[in-house]
């Protein structure tokens, strides 16, 4: 193997850091099969994204807002310092990001090779929207979960004084008040300048509480002129004085806190910017801009539904068919074709002289009300007159969840009405006691997939990005209602995942840090292989009981409980957990739970609960016992889109100190879902869901097990149905 010079690892890093980046940002899973491609944005202005990755000029930041749901990709370069970082619009007036840094040339803590990498959290809050007379008004706080190099906290405001002018000024402190400072907040004994220094370097992932809006104050400001539609210049007057680079770098020189730089923007907003910072140094930016609120298809190209076929009034009182077992065969035969050809299983039905139930399983709608409108229009054409009622059990993998009620004389009054008025006319109950038996030839049922898959580990100190690929078959029998087989098996052709170090100095049982020693194993491997079943106890209540080889490190028993009425937004759950070691070649061998570094226990377990908070905002709370042994809890909130779209975050903190977690602190990340079939604009239940984690470590590790319940019964009830009813006739 020919050994590296310096020069070549780090553009080796560089493009690593920015492989990591974009595939971040456009939300790869760790097994992925397609790329959405990127949106057009509302009629709403576009800021342009500084090297911190959020709205604002060239390092300065404004008080602008991106349009509501904005998801952002930025990689910029200036300097001696890559950033990347991806930003959400959380709300309106409130935007958040995560951003990984490369300074390179650094004399840091934790720098290898001359190279530090570093992770950091920001928030911005607007207090208030820019108006005819007044200006946006906004405060920030830059890297406040993490080692604080990049720490600084500001006031901002920006006003349009021209059309296509706007101007901005502000006060910073920490980075922002380093420069030309006039004044000191917050000072007390003990302190210098009044702001506590920060010792989070090597270790991070701590917020600095004591830090904030602390110590010197200084001022700074900028103006940016959209000269065309696609080009907007800026100028910012920094108040960085960029000590940290001076000092740990023999690299950088800072000869002016004047900042010039140039966008070009594309006509799907993203944008590409240039740069003259610190007067010595040439930058450059891409930002990459995504928006759930809009899709690369409006409307989707599905084909369009069958009508509602109106019955025939002198066939209203016809019964002949109840006593007819070939014709209702025959009604059974159409209705099972018909469904078929739309997505949808027909698993079971009962026909009496005025109603008809059936079971169904979605196959293809994202939004499920889709589906419910869909089997109601058909129902209509393949069911005799007499039955002026429809029941529409739905079911995911044979589970019953919920079943929906119309009036067949609603569907043909209200077919060219809105949706709404059919909801309001519908009932949304519990399938327990409702659900039709399963037809005899509906199980075994089989379902198979073969293809490429891609895998990746990312924020590694020594290579931020490790990637591995391959082949992978995966496979489901559905043996009963409810009693699932499922495995499946990868071929690694290539990759580095495996050349990560499992060497990290923790005080846990390692439970996560050896999973180098797993992608190192063997290149044939069985990632699971389990039997589940899925239960309806009760009224309200669900159950599954999972054993087999669980995930890739863990073989063992699941067991949960969830409690979730049908119209409720509140769900409550356990889960306990038995759990052996895997051998490290992930074949069908177990070894001892004993490691360097302590004994994993054999059980685990949480109790959850689930929140819909409204505004498209979810909530996630689980207590109890996790991989490790560690005690503690874990709060995960996301935002989720009608269409499938979910960006959320969590937080774990348990009874592990932050010097016992090791570097990070505590475990945290962002989650991203991209429903493909917003990328597509065909109808696909299918999904790419990718966490990202600054670092994985053995704190607050839970087990992988699959389709845990409250994901894969609450799209089927009340709540979920009214936020995407307005499908119902599509």
């Amino acid at each position: 193997m020919t050994r590296q010079t310096g020069r070549h690892r780090t553009a080796s890093r560089l493009l690593a850091l920015a492989l990591c980046t974009v595939s971040a940002g456009a939300a790869l899973a760790q097994e992925r099969r397609l790329s959405p491609p990127l949106l057009q944005y509302p009629e709403e202005r576009i800021p342009s994204y500084n090297l911190y990755g959020l709205p604002g000029l060239i390092e300065m930041p404004t008080a602008e807002m991106a349009p509501d749901a904005t998801f952002s990709t930025t990689l910029g370069h200036a300097g001696n310092a890559t950033r990347g970082t991806l930003s959400f619009q959380v709300l309106p007036r409130v935007i958040g990001s995560f951003r990984y840094s490369l300074l390179r040339d650094a004399d840091l803590s934790g720098s290898r090779d001359g190279d530090y990498y570093d992770r950091s959290f920001d928030l911005r809050f607007q207090l208030l929207k820019e108006g005819t007379y007044l200006p946006a008004l906004s405060v920030g706080l830059q890297d406040f979960v993490g080692t604080g190099i990049y720490g600084g906290e500001y006031v901002v405001a920006t006003k349009e004084v021209a059309p296509g002018l706007r101007v901005t000024g502000g006060l910073g402190w920490g980075r922002f008040g380093s420069y030309q400072s006039f004044g000191t907040t917050g000072d007390r004994p003990g302190l210098v300048d009044g702001r506590p220094d920060s010792e989070a370097i090597g270790r991070g992932g701590t917020a600095n509480f004591d830090r904030f809006f602390r110590g010197d104050v200084a001022a700074f400001g900028g103006i940016s002129w959209d000269v065309t539609d696609h080009f907007r210049a800026k100028l910012e007057y920094s108040s960085d004085d960029y000590e940290l680079e001076r000092t740990v770098t023999s690299s950088f020189e800072k000869t002016s806190p004047w900042n010039f730089g140039i966008d070009y923007r594309f006509k799907n907003g993203n944008q590409l910017s240039l740069y003259h910072a610190y007067g010595t140094k040439i930058g450059a930016q891409l930002s990459i801009l995504t928006n759930p609120r809009t899709a690369p298809v409006p409307g989707g190209n599905e084909s369009y539904p069958y009508p509602v076929k109106p019955r025939n009034p002198a066939r209203l009182a016809d019964l002949g068919w109840t006593t007819d077992e070939r014709r209702q065969a025959g009604i059974r035969r159409g209705l099972e074709e018909a469904l078929d050809g739309i997505g949808i299983s027909l698993q079971g039905m009962t026909l009496e002289g005025n109603r008809a139930t059936v079971r169904i399983q979605n196959r293809r709608y994202q939004a499920v009300p889709q589906a419910v409108g869909r089997t109601a229009r058909t129902m209509t054409r393949a069911l005799p007159d007499s039955i002026s009622q429809f029941v529409i059990v739905l079911t995911e993998g044979g589970l019953p969840t919920s079943a929906v009620a119309l009036r067949r004389g609603d569907l043909e009054e209200l077919e060219f009405d809105s949706a709404e008025a059919i909801y309001a006319r519908a009932q949304i109950v519990d399938a327990v006691g409702r659900t039709p038996r399963p037809f005899p030839d509906t199980y075994p049922k089989v379902d198979w997939s073969f293809g490429p898959y891609l895998a990746y580990s990312s924020f590694d100190p020594d290579n931020p990005l490790r990637i591995d690929y391959g082949v992978r078959a995966s496979a489901s029998v559905m043996l009963t209602a409810g009693l699932e087989l499922a495995g499946a098996v990868s071929q690694r052709l290539g990759g580095n995942i495996a050349d990560g170090s499992d060497d990290v100095n923790t005080a846990l049982p390692s439970v996560r840090t050896s999973a180098p020693l797993y992608a190192d194993g063997s290149d044939t491997t069985l990632n699971r292989l389990t039997l589940a079943h899925f239960g309806r106890p009760a009224e309200d209540f669900y159950s599954r009981v999972t054993v087999g080889y669980l995930e890739a490190m863990y073989a063992g028993a699941s067991a949960e409980v969830l409690w979730k009425p049908v119209d409720s937004r509140l769900g409550l759950g356990a889960e306990i957990n038995y759990v052996r070691r895997r051998e490290f070649d992930q074949g069908f061998g177990l070894q001892s739970n004993t490691t360097p570094s302590g004994e994993i226990p054999e059980v685990n377990g949480h109790i959850s609960a689930y929140y819909d908070l409204g505004y498209g905002f979810h909530t996630q709370i689980d207590v109890g016992r996790y991989l490790a042994g560690d005690e503690g809890a874990t709060l995960s909130v996301h935002r989720e889109f009608d269409n499938g779209w979910r960006v959320g975050a969590f937080a774990t903190k348990t009874n592990v100190s932050a010097e016992e977690f090791g570097e990070g602190s505590f475990d945290k990340g962002i989650t991203v879902t991209i429903p493909l079939n917003w990328a597509l604009g065909s109808q696909t239940r299918q999904a790419s869901t990718t966490t990202i984690r600054p670092l994985t470590r053995d704190g607050g590790a839970r087990l992988n097990v699959s389709d845990r319940l409250y994901g894969r019964v609450r799209d089927n009830h009340q709540p979920e149905l009214a936020k995407t009813w307005g499908r119902f006739w599509r």
